[in-house]
């Protein structure tokens, strides 16, 4: 069985927020998450870095272990997911996650506690695949329909990679072993081809 995992090649990110907004207009997530953010290193300066930030599906998730009621579950994909019907809204699942995916809704001046919202991978919730429920609370099941997640598929250099651990990990091995190093990593070559004589 894959497991799913996101890589972002850092190399190749613009911070264009493409990933940002196709997983709020995809998933119609609440205002004031951010399933999905990118923070970008030494902004303006030479050699700045940009990153697309979300859940990453640990395969130890500290959220699933501090969680008192356990909402957090993992698919057999090894996406960790939630169930909104469970949780109770205590926050030490924001507070256990270096990635700072799990969120509360935030309305008006002092925020709106709630029930909490995390990246899904676009694998839905615990309802019926497709179901009206399932879309409401978690968004729509892409996996399901043999699609990647939205951010992912949007990404416009293709420097968020998403899907199968082994297979995303082999492209970006490869684009690393091609890029070359030093001057070589951007460049005429490298954007245009290498020039014929």
């Amino acid at each position: 069985m894959a497991r799913m995992k996101f890589i972002c090649d850092a190399e190749r990110c613009i911070e264009c927020n493409g990933c940002v907004t196709a997983c709020k207009a995809e998933n119609d997530v609440p205002w004031g998450v951010n399933r999905r953010r990118v923070v970008t290193m030494g902004d303006g300066e030479p050699g700045e870095k940009s990153i697309s930030v979300a859940c990453m599906h640990c395969s130890d998730a500290p959220c699933m272990a501090v969680c008192p009621v356990d909402c957090f579950y993992r698919t057999d994909e090894g996406v960790v997911l939630h169930d909104k019907d469970v949780c109770i809204g205590c926050g030490y699942c924001s507070y256990a996650c270096p990635f700072g995916a799990p969120q509360f809704p935030s309305n008006g001046t002092f925020g709106l506690r709630g029930k909490m919202d995390k990246c899904t991978f676009c694998a839905g919730g615990p309802e019926e695949h497709g179901s009206a429920a399932e879309n409401e609370k978690y968004g729509r099941n892409r996996l399901s329909e043999g699609k990647l997640p939205a951010c992912a598929e949007m990404c416009s250099t293709k420097a968020l990679l998403g899907g199968d651990g082994d297979v995303v990990a082999d492209i970006f091995r490869t684009r690393v072993l091609h890029r070359g190093k030093g001057s070589e990593v951007w460049g005429w070559g490298t954007a245009y081809g290498k020039p014929g004589k």
